[in-house]
């Protein structure tokens, strides 16, 4: 390659880097630019966080799904409390890519559950290997979800899995999946401290909610979350007790 050429190649590489090393430059100076408002932070002295760490911990290992419920209205109000902490979530460019939806009126709560045990039996007849059904047993699950009837409400959790603008033109969503299960641990974990008792029911396919609660197209269905006061005499398999030790699940580096 002759001395010229090469040294336009080198030109241009320079200049390309240039404009990249501008850009970065351009974006590192907006990010600290950005319209701000100081952090609110509660501290706390070393004691008082071990402290408050134990006494949530202690609360939450007490957190189980259970199927038995108590025919019982839930308080809206601390559902609203609930769902507002699930709202204040961490996600994906702050898009907040979920949408949830509080179910108590009987009839639509019957249509779920009815639609839910036609996919339920489907997959424990057909659809489920034997290693998932296996995996199934000691926890006791089958096709009826009579449960649903009983619960005060059911909250469906639906992922948008991309956003619509002003115009209606489509606006992409990133970390979807990541973001809206973050969001839904905060409303389990809400749900917990406020005294209610839900299951996490995921039948598979899931699209009849979004047909049911008459969702748009962007929605897809991520969970439904049954909520209420546990009846009296509700248990829990004594399989879903055993956790796995801190050691392991845990590696500090």
């Amino acid at each position: 390659m002759p001395d010229t050429l090469r040294r336009t190649f080198r030109s241009l590489n320079d200049i390309e880097r240039l404009i990249a090393c501008t850009n970065l430059n351009q974006r590192e100076t907006a990010m600290h630019e950005v319209p701000s408002i100081p952090l609110e932070f509660d501290a706390y002295s070393e004691p008082e966080m071990r402290q408050r760490a134990l006494t949530f911990f202690n609360m939450m290992k007490k957190r189980h799904s259970t199927r038995d419920f108590a025919d019982q209205p839930v308080p809206l109000a601390v559902i609203r409390h609930c769902l507002e902490t699930a709202g204040r979530a961490p996600s994906g460019a702050n898009q907040q890519p979920w949408h949830f939806v509080v179910v108590t009126d009987p009839d639509v709560k019957h249509q779920i559950r009815l639609a839910a045990e036609e996919e339920e039996r489907a997959f424990y007849t057909e659809r489920a290997s034997e290693e998932w059904l296996n995996a199934l047993t000691p926890l006791g699950t089958d096709a009826d979800k009579s449960f649903i009837d009983r619960a005060g409400c059911l909250i469906v959790v639906f992922a948008q899995v991309y956003g619509l603008d002003a115009d209606g033109n489509r606006v992409k969503h990133y970390y979807v999946q990541e973001s809206v299960g973050i969001a839904t641990g905060f409303l389990i974990a809400a749900l917990h401290n406020a005294g209610l008792a839900c299951l996490t029911h995921t039948p598979s396919p899931m699209n009849f909610l979004a047909k049911i609660l008459n969702r748009p197209a962007n929605e897809r269905a991520f969970l439904n979350l049954v909520v209420g006061y546990p009846a009296a005499d509700a248990q829990v398999p004594s399989h879903a007790t055993v956790k796995k030790s801190f050691d392991e699940f845990v590696t500090i580096v």
